[in-house]
């Protein structure tokens, strides 16, 4: 799939790329959009110009509001090369709630309803944005900690190391339900165990950091590409639409492309954008085959118990128990359980069985076969499985 890398203009740009495989359901699904482009000039106003819930993603690296007073300097005293630049410097807390306010409403009006938003900042803002995004209706889904594996020390000694950033993950609103969330992806991958609100990851160093001609940083708070990866991987779908705010140089941009998403970048320095543009460009697509979205429970065809009896894999009689064999139910042909007198569901029975007041059924009880006992979900796995083959 081929993208053009260009930075517009401006919002009124002509210049746009209609979204293939969308359903013309309305006139926001109807609308163009600037795909794999980036927007130069305010984001607020940028994102405001898009049509209303067209994005899938948002990621935000919004200004930190540092408030740095005067040089640091190392033991040393040569100087660190902290972030001493325009865009990071406010009048006053209000002046930054106000602009969080502004780019956070441009946000939510480009967001789908099904749509989610991740958030990264520091100390110094996180708390603020958290509170802003709350008042705005978004609902809080985690609050995730990027443990930096090689954290600038504190110099003057004052203070704890920060080694940390706090990334908050939110939907559009609390009644949302529908977001992308690839549970099962990201467990797999995490050697079949859930991932965690923890995610290490090293600063972005070495050949991954941009330079300028004269070799200095491009950018003084570039993100590592593994903690975008992760991003995206975990919220979005290949074809998906990311949108940055806070383009910079390009960091989500590149991976987006490397994935297989389309991203759309807001940034208003020029120096930036053709850093952005030249890197982005570089970034060869990775196969289509390496990046289908692992299948998912949520949304396979739903299965009831009583199916396994119909397709004759488990018969009405046998015994079913949990994985120490401390519980037994018997399988009534009508696809309940019974425990006792208690006669119920796989659900309801698992919890009773174990004195809770709710129960995966499937997970929880296991069926014999050829002297060893699997967890019911195998059956379904099964039952699922042909039913898709007869829908092809």
């Amino acid at each position: 799939m081929r993208r053009a890398i260009s930075g517009l203009a401006g919002e009124n740009s002509q210049l746009q790329v209609q979204r293939t495989g969308m359903t013309p359901s309305g006139p926001a699904q109807r609308s163009v959009l600037p795909l794999d482009r980036i927007l130069r000039g305010d984001s607020s106003a940028l994102m405001g110009g898009l049509p209303a819930a067209s994005v899938d993603l948002v990621f935000a690296d919004p200004p930190y509001n540092l408030q740095l007073e005067g040089q640091l300097s190392r033991p040393d005293q040569s100087l660190v090369d902290a972030v001493d630049d325009d865009w990071d410097k406010f009048g006053s807390f209000a002046d930054y709630d106000a602009f969080t306010r502004a780019w956070l409403t441009a946000a939510r009006h480009a967001m789908k309803p099904d749509a989610t938003l991740f958030v990264i900042g520091s100390y110094h803002n996180i708390f603020r944005v958290g509170a802003m995004l709350q008042d705005l209706g978004f609902w809080i889904l985690n609050d995730i900690v990027w443990r930096k594996a090689n954290p600038m020390p504190n110099f003057r000694g004052r203070r704890f190391t920060n080694a940390h950033e706090t990334l908050i993950w939110a939907s559009k609103s609390p009644k949302a339900r529908g977001y992308t969330f690839n549970y099962e992806a990201l467990k797999a991958g995490n050697d079949d165990c859930q991932l965690r609100s923890d995610w290490l990851f090293p600063l972005c160093t070495g050949a991954e950091r941009l330079k300028t001609a004269t070799g200095v940083k491009a950018h003084p708070t570039q993100k590592p590409e593994a903690l975008l990866a992760r991003v995206i991987l975990a919220a979005s779908k290949p074809g998906d639409v990311v949108l940055d705010p806070f383009f910079g140089t390009g960091t989500t941009g590149a991976v987006a492309r490397r994935l297989g998403r389309h991203f759309i970048g807001c940034e208003r320095d020029d120096a930036y954008i053709a850093a952005a543009e030249a890197r982005i460009a570089a970034v060869e697509p990775l196969p289509e085959a390496t990046l289908a979205s692992a299948p998912s429970k949520r949304n396979a065809p739903r299965v009831a118990f009583a199916s396994l009896i119909d397709a004759g894999l488990i018969a009405p009689g046998a015994q079913l128990r949990d994985q120490q064999g401390r519980r037994q139910a018997l399988v009534r042909a009508d696809g309940t359980l019974a425990l006792g007198d208690i006669v119920g569901s796989i659900h309801k029975i698992g919890a009773l069985a174990q004195g809770l007041p709710a129960c995966n059924g499937w997970t929880f009880w296991h069926f014999e076969h050829k002297g060893s006992w699997q967890i019911i979900d195998v059956l379904r796995d099964k039952v699922r499985a042909d039913l898709l083959r007869v829908a092809a």
